[in-house]
């Protein structure tokens, strides 16, 4: 048995509508979810598939840490999706500095969300004071590699770049080519 905590306005998205969500999980990942609504504990125990079962608490953070229950479940898909999250609160000096590498992560409009997640393939969230990310593991290697770089105060134009370059060479290994037509 295993104990995640989650914040509490995760965990009506981890239960769902009439524990629908709960059930979807409980069933996939064939595991039973035990919810402590008071303080945000969830007791994780496995069922069935201990391979699966051992993706329950990785899917019950990862909603936890503001990924749509649809999205964590994809870590089932295969056995080398994984999630990972850094603690942007832990490069921050201040509420101010949290703030504004949080921003800096995000771009403006969403831009550079959008981006990490267009050149890597990755699933990006960032909620609180952390990143999150799921995908397979170069994916995610990339889109962590990417947040350090911004959160370290890389220009975002160094970061985009990096992107492009990681991305042109994946492709070059899967025998494709990758063409800009971003402007």
């Amino acid at each position: 048995m295993q104990h995640v905590k989650i914040p509490q306005d995760r965990i009506g998205v981890l239960i769902g509508e009439g524990g629908e969500t709960l059930r979807r999980i409980e069933q996939a990942a064939e595991v039973r979810l035990d919810v402590d609504s008071e303080n945000g504990s969830v007791a994780i125990e496995k069922t069935g598939d201990p391979l699966r079962g051992m993706k329950g608490p990785q899917i019950v953070r990862a909603i936890g840490r503001g990924f749509k229950p649809e999205e964590a479940l994809t870590l089932l898909d295969d056995d080398m999706r994984m999630y990972e999250s850094i603690d942007i609160e832990r490069a921050a000096r201040n509420d101010n500095d949290l703030r504004r590498k949080k921003g800096r992560l995000i771009g403006e409009s969403g831009r550079t969300r959008e981006l990490m997640e267009e050149l890597t393939g990755a699933t990006v969230v960032i909620y609180g004071s952390t990143f999150g990310v799921i995908g397979q593991p170069k994916e995610v290697e990339i889109a962590r590699s990417a947040a350090e770089m911004l959160l370290d105060g890389a220009p975002h134009g160094t970061v985009y770049s990096f992107l492009e370059r990681k991305r042109t060479e994946e492709l070059k290994h899967q025998g494709m080519e990758y063409h800009d037509y971003s402007g």
